[in-house]
């Protein structure tokens, strides 16, 4: 059996125009201007160009009367796209932005310290008092990567400000664990002790296969480990004499030498900009008098205007509409 039944339903509707600023916002920043190079070849109602103070009018106010249910679908679609929308978020690019309005990019950056603190969370060690020393001894390197402290002094540092009890054995063997982080050379006592670690490190990680480099490397380690004063002093043929080598066996362990980083934090905070990495965000979304503003992040953009043919469309289109209700509604007056 058939029943007719009234019914009431509130449903929610977004307009072309807030279906469309959805879709852009999905697009990252560095992908928008390819995007809106897409988007100029296949719409031809888009054009590349600063607005004219004459392509306002698709922001008049449409009165009552012409908010009239019309039957014409294109006619329902358009008024939908260019009327005002009370509730809808108000967009900007940053190029509507005054001087005082713009904001520098945030910077993040990661300090030497903390690129070391991050990595001693791998370190697994067994007790505390081992975190508490080895957060200690970081804390204690400088800007060039080294610890120029001795172990002493850093043993009565944790007595007096931890009231941790420790031996200068103890201390010593976190610190070997500590030079085996990245970069390479960090938390050495000395120049020497750095370009040990660096050439141990190359050492370990080396193939075999090569033989030629892993014999320079190890004569490179055996000159800075115990000839190092010959070698900075550069007495070549005393080194020669010393390992029984010759010249070409020496050039090639100095070139590994040289190869060797004396300042294992130069690329780190304070020391470098490498390290800084800008962040921009797609947009800012902040509250304006009472209403969210979008602001967009459209520094690569191009400014976009609709094409001056499809205007005239549009308002010829809407001039048409606006005299045939106007002549309906006559009609009505004369035969009422």
């Amino acid at each position: 059996m058939i029943r007719q039944t009234l019914s009431q339903k509130l449903q929610q509707r977004l307009s072309p125009q807030q279906i469309q600023l959805m879709k852009l916002l999905q697009v990252p920043t560095v992908n928008l201007e390819q995007r809106i190079k897409d988007e100029l070849e296949v719409n031809p109602a888009l054009e590349e160009g600063a607005l004219d103070s004459n392509e306002d009018w698709l922001d008049e106010p449409i009165t009552n009367e012409e908010k009239e249910q019309d039957t014409s679908e294109l006619d329902a679609y358009i008024q939908n796209y260019v009327e005002e929308d009370s509730y809808s978020y108000k967009t900007m690019t940053e190029r509507d932005l005054t001087e005082e309005e713009r904001t520098m990019p945030v910077v993040v950056e990661t300090s030497l310290h903390e690129y070391l603190e991050n990595q001693l969370q791998l370190l697994q060690l067994e007790e505390e008092q081992q975190h508490i020393i080895a957060l200690q001894l970081i804390g204690s390197i400088d800007e060039d990567g080294y610890l120029r402290r001795d172990l002493s002094s850093i043993v009565d540092d944790l007595m007096f400000s931890e009231n941790i009890f420790v031996a200068e054995k103890e201390v010593e063997a976190i610190l070997k664990r500590i030079q085996q982080f990245e970069p390479s050379g960090i938390g050495a006592r000395n120049l020497q002790e750095c370009l040990v670690i660096q050439l141990q490190q190359r050492l370990d990680i080396q193939d075999y296969a090569n033989f030629d480099q892993m014999e320079y490397l190890v004569l490179a380690k055996e000159i800075v480990g115990d000839h190092f004063d010959t070698f900075s002093k550069k007495h070549f043929d005393k080194l020669e004499q010393l390992l029984d080598i010759d010249e070409e066996a020496l050039k090639g362990a100095i070139q590994e030498i040289v190869k060797l980083n004396p300042k294992p934090a130069s690329g780190f905070t304070g020391n470098s900009t490498r390290s800084q990495q800008y962040v921009l965000p797609d947009f800012t979304l902040s509250v304006r008098e009472g209403r969210l503003e979008l602001t967009l992040n459209g520094r690569n953009a191009p400014d976009l205007r609709i094409s001056e043919q499809y205007q005239q469309m549009l308002l010829a289109y809407y001039t048409k509409a606006r005299q045939h209700k106007a002549s309906r509604s006559e009609k009505k007056l004369h035969n009422s």
